[in-house]
């Protein structure tokens, strides 16, 4: 029995060494290296950069109070449309006290010399009537008479301006009522009824009642990095992509680019402006952030082939191919190339359309 358990050990034993042999000439051969090959192809190659930004209304404008006071009433809700002159909202003046004072006082002395300006001018015209006094002598009571009621209508209007804002020869024009100074569309009205809100002034540019835009004409505004500013100009036509809205591109033309540039992470940035070709049935909402694909050059219908397979000499600038001139066997060959998108690369001459070109290991 136990004869027969050294033989089976034994058989076993042997097994495992001639299978780790097997497996160790295994790992040891060789394998056939097998490249994949690849044709050249006839293509468009666009060189592009792209910048960033989003896009504005070219018009916007900050519609601002008049006069120091309390937002009585706002006419108007984001997303209107408003025209030149349509009511914004009312302000009522909170008076200054002192101001006010003033006022009252200048009224009540207009009232005083207007009464006594009337006693006056109503007793010598009982004489002049009665012809004791020449017409030019009634004439001067005649003018500190009018004179005297036209400083009391002055003090009037001055009064109500000073607690209203308005007079009662104003008629329509107020300086308590907010109106459009552009026609467009309301984006904005950060106040409320009861907000407290101030004119501009030399030490405050004063409280925005409103914003209002020309949402039909549209600029692209963003930026682009110094090393690629130099490859674009004035006139050059930009694709957007905009962000909110999927699979639609619009076109641009390219109007600004910044004279100076601004240092932002470690790298200069100059601003470019471009104006916007809207399209009926898609609405751009001020503010949507895009993309702009700036084309610096590009070649239509030309040979090209994958830029990575491209060889470079170490001690030259000459790059090369290797093209197959038996299955699975090539030789090296130098190419003159073009104009690059990062993925293909054109090609001038050195090959033909219906060579085979060394890619990569299958």
């Amino acid at each position: 029995m136990k004869k027969v358990l050294y033989i089976i050990l034994g058989v076993v034993i042997v097994g495992l060494i001639a299978g780790s042999a097997y497996i160790l000439y295994k790992k040891s051969k060789k394998k056939e290296v097998v490249f994949e090959t690849v044709s050249p192809s006839v293509s468009n190659i666009v060189n592009k950069t792209v910048a960033t930004g989003s896009v504005i209304p070219r018009k916007e404008i900050a519609i601002k109070p008049q006069v120091s006071g309390i937002i009585s009433e706002i006419y108007v809700q984001p997303g209107e449309k408003v025209k030149t002159g349509d009511l914004i909202a009312k302000v009522k003046i909170i008076p200054d006290m002192v101001a006010l004072n003033n006022a009252e006082s200048r009224l009540n002395k207009a009232r005083l010399q207007y009464d006594d300006a009337k006693l006056v001018y109503d007793r010598q015209k009982q004489i002049y009537q009665q012809g004791v006094i020449p017409e030019a002598e009634f004439q001067r009571y005649r003018i500190d008479y009018q004179a005297a009621l036209e400083e009391v209508d002055a003090a009037e209007n001055n009064l109500q301006l000073v607690k209203e804002g308005i007079t009662k020869k104003a008629g329509n024009v107020s300086n308590t009522l907010i109106r459009s100074t552009i026609a467009g569309m309301v984006l904005d009205v950060p106040v409320e009824v009861g907000w407290s809100v101030i004119q501009a002034n030399t030490f405050n540019e004063g409280t925005t009642i409103a914003s209002v835009a020309d949402m039909g004409e549209m600029v692209f505004e963003g930026k682009i990095d110094e090393t690629e500013v130099g490859k674009i100009h004035e006139g050059m036509k930009l694709e957007l992509t905009v962000g909110a809205i999927e699979n639609e591109k619009f076109n641009a033309l390219l109007e600004y680019i910044a004279p100076k540039g601004t240092e932002e992470n470690g790298t200069v940035q100059f601003e470019i402006k471009a104006k916007v070709n809207l399209k009926d049935d898609k609405f751009i909402r001020a503010g949507y952030s895009a993309n702009a694909d700036i084309v610096i050059d590009r070649r239509d219908s030309v040979m090209v082939i994958p830029e990575g397979i491209l060889g470079f000499e170490e001690d030259s600038d000459s790059v090369f191919v290797e093209v197959e001139t038996a299955p699975q066997e090539f030789e090296k060959r130098h190419i003159s190339t073009g104009l690059s998108d990062g993925i293909n690369i054109e090609v001038l001459e050195g090959v033909t359309m219906d060579e085979k070109l060394k890619s990569k290991k299958l």
